[in-house]
């Protein structure tokens, strides 16, 4: 039996409102501020795009319907994302980037009804923005999540948190955070990780610092953050005590795959762009396009759109029946981020003097991709990963053939 790969018409119907919205409303604004947010207006933006978004019935496609969303499933959303990704500005405007995006998948999973309606559906709605923290500086939590040193030690009621993070997306302006915190064990433990739901603008939480960073498109920056015995009441524990780490997985496979979504999105305009200018433009006597060292690149570019999307397509399968899919992310994140800047980067060369230029998008894209060879896991840790669950597999395989 063949697999259906097409999407229902409610979805393809979508994928096309989003296309042209995100090309005719989003575009233009990147290109004017030339992918800065915050030249663009930060906050004042997002608000105003959000609201052009949802007039064009293109709004938090991934957000369940109940919260204002389409309650779309992790393979619907993959074209939709891709679509709003070739804007830089696009996730913003439909209220699907990161790390809003995964908190809201997160928290729609794992929330108390009473932890959705306060977090899940004013962030859902884009009344507020968030923050995941999780990353500290060294010798704290970074690629290792078991060096967690950020702790959070229980009172009267509830806990104090004290700790040091840095490189917290969106942080500043954030309306509330998800901070993991160590709640037993020493760094070091695998296990002994708590996550907490803490609005803004309590006290002893204070946001430091923009780290400056080749991406501009990101809102609220990547911040330090500073907590000092700062309170959260125990209806704030996000899922169970000491399975802080397991409750993240719910969020971090598939806040990979959408992070490919919306950057396949934008290495195919890098692409389009490049085609377009070498189908034209005239060199050596001949189209540029005509010439073979160009038509490699070219088709280096189709062969890793198409590997990326299968791998993509992939994961999601998993994702949708109900798995960590942890080797299918880790092998489509880590394909995806180096084809992705692989794409911008050939589309750089065939454009020459202009593509290093701000006469075309070439330049900023590929400063935005770059870094997803880091964010959510380097390439290295997840091939490390990989090759462990194989090697292990193996091992298992020779015990049980042995015994």
């Amino acid at each position: 039996m063949a697999i259906d790969l097409t999407y229902d018409p409610d979805i393809e119907k979508l994928i096309d409102r989003t296309r042209a919205f995100t090309r005719e409303h989003v575009l233009p604004i990147e290109d004017r501020f030339l992918g800065n947010v915050t030249d663009a207006g930060g906050d004042r933006l997002r608000v105003e795009m959000q609201a052009a978004a949802k007039d064009a019935g293109v709004f938090a496609p991934h957000a369940p319907v109940e919260y204002g969303g389409h309650g779309l499933s992790m393979s619907d959303r993959a074209p939709v994302f891709e679509e709003a990704g070739y804007s830089l500005f696009g996730p913003i405007a439909l209220n699907l980037g990161a790390p809003d995006e995964g908190n809201v998948h997160m928290l729609a999973h794992i929330a108390s009804a009473a932890q959705k309606e306060q977090f899940l559906a004013p962030l859902a709605r884009g009344d507020v923005r968030s923050a995941f923290a999780m990353t500290e500086p060294a010798p704290g939590a970074g690629s290792d999540p078991s060096a967690l040193t950020t702790a959070a030690q229980r009172v009267d009621g509830g806990w104090k948190i004290n700790g040091h993070k840095w490189f917290i997306t969106g942080a500043d302006g954030a309306g509330f955070f998800i901070i993991m915190a160590r709640t037993s064990g020493k760094p070091g433990d695998r296990g002994g990780a708590t996550m907490f739901l803490a609005p803004a603008d309590t006290a002893g939480i204070t946001v430091g610092r923009h780290i400056g960073t080749l991406d501009k498109a990101m809102i609220g920056g990547h911040c330090e953050v500073f907590f000092e015995n700062a309170f959260v009441p125990d209806e704030n524990v996000l899922g169970a005590v000491d399975e802080g780490f397991a409750h993240a997985q719910v969020r971090l496979g598939p806040a990979r795959m959408t992070h490919v979504m919306r950057w396949l999105g934008a290495s195919r305009r890098a692409h389009d762009i490049a085609v377009a200018q070498v189908a034209q433009r005239e060199g050596f006597g001949a189209k540029l396009g005509d010439l073979g060292m160009v038509q490699k690149m070219v088709a280096d570019n189709e062969i890793d759109i198409a590997a990326t999307r299968a791998l993509l397509t992939k994961a999601c399968f998993e994702l949708d029946r109900g798995g960590h899919a942890s080797n299918e992310t880790s092998i489509a994140k880590t394909f995806a981020a180096e084809a992705i800047f692989r794409i911008v980067d050939r589309s750089i060369q065939m454009c020459g003097g202009l593509g290093v230029s701000d006469d075309l998008p070439l330049a900023r894209l590929s400063r935005e991709v770059r870094p997803f060879r880091v964010y959510d896991g380097p390439s290295e840790v997840h091939r490390w990963a990989i090759a462990k669950r194989t090697i292990g597999a193996a091992k298992r395989a020779l015990r049980e053939a042995q015994s």
